[in-house]
């Protein structure tokens, strides 16, 4: 995997995947440089001999030489969903872009780049119900109005292999789709675990959403595995299964017992909550309701080596790491 002398650099490392991916390397006995915006976030992290907590900011280049200093390979986590209070352009597409052009500007000693992207990267903003997507597939009609995330994570992605193209070095991108699973902090609550969240605290109703999800310790190891397996410049799409909202009521109901939302509200008065939900949109919901699209995934679990956790038992590591950490 890497050698006693090689250091492996994690930007975002505070983040829901990132903080995955550094302790999966921390179990392996890698040396992990673990990059943080905010040093308060470091007690994510147990301390451990082969852990070195460094300071970077995307927007700060000095920050990031003196982090990717040493360091022969880099996972590069850092991103912004849009959530809250957040700017599209500045918060998260100037993040994904900007900021990789940053990154990638300091990165001349660097040989190997795993690169987060997203299928947000891949699924166009205009699609077919039913339509199944692939790594040919991008998100090439999104803009800072349809559609930032999307527009973000695949122009992040095409900036970060227009520099590789140019450079002995070794890319991969991964896309998982929605992520859960166990949390290490309670702000990987938000974000992706806000659609589980509404299990724990949210009303006894759910809305007629389809989910595509994978596994966050599944998504760590393909990013750790993709250091040294996997076709160079390959985009792979990490992805398990897809669940109706009200199936995953049910999951928790026929795992857990007791009752759990899981009744589906109709798509009217769905439009009538959206009025007073500060999180729903009718936007979202047209865009969202009784919609269900596919992930081929090709052979992703096959080349990373990676026996993907069951679906169900994510969903329950999920709830039950939720409940802990609110």
């Amino acid at each position: 995997m890497a050698d006693e002398t090689s250091v492996i650099l994690v930007t975002g490392a505070s983040g829901f995947i990132g903080a995955h991916v550094v302790n999966e390397l921390l179990k392996k006995g890698i040396k992990t440089k673990a990059m943080l915006r905010d040093l308060s976030l470091k007690s994510i992290f147990e301390e451990n001999e082969n852990l070195e907590i460094v300071y970077g900011d995307l927007f700060d280049v000095d920050s990031l030489k003196k982090a990717v200093s040493g360091c022969d390979s880099v996972i590069h986590c850092a991103a912004n969903l849009l959530l809250g209070n957040l700017d599209p352009q500045k918060d998260v597409i100037d993040t994904s872009v900007i900021g990789v052009e940053n990154l990638c500007s300091v990165m001349d000693e660097v040989k190997t780049v795993i690169h987060t992207s997203s299928i947000a990267a891949i699924r166009p903003t205009n699609f077919e119900n039913g339509d199944t997507f692939s790594i040919q597939d991008w998100c090439d009609d999104a803009s800072l109005n349809s559609n930032p995330y999307g527009f973000a994570k695949a122009e992040g992605e095409k900036k970060m292999r227009e520099w590789a193209e140019k450079r002995d070095v070794r890319l991969i991108t991964i896309h998982p789709s929605i992520v859960f699973g166990p949390v290490f902090h309670k702000r990987h609550i938000e974000g992706s675990m806000t659609y589980l969240k509404h299990y724990v605290k949210g009303p006894p109703f759910v809305l007629d959403f389809n989910i595509n999800f994978v596994d966050v310790r599944d998504v760590a190891l393909a990013h750790i595995n993709a250091l040294t397996m996997g076709d160079n410049y390959r985009r792979y799409i990490t992805h398990t299964s897809d669940m109706w909202m009200n199936e995953i009521g049910k999951v928790l109901i026929s795992k857990k017992g007791g009752k759990w939302p899981n009744k589906k509200l109709p798509k009217f008065l769905a439009y009538v909550v959206a009025i007073f939900h500060p999180k729903l949109s009718f936007k979202l919901l047209k865009g969202n309701l009784g919609v269900k699209v596919g992930y081929d995934v090709e052979d992703t679990w096959d080349v990373l080596q990676i026996n993907t956790h069951n679906p169900e038992q994510t969903i329950i590591d999920a709830v039950e790491s939720i409940k802990d950490n609110l």
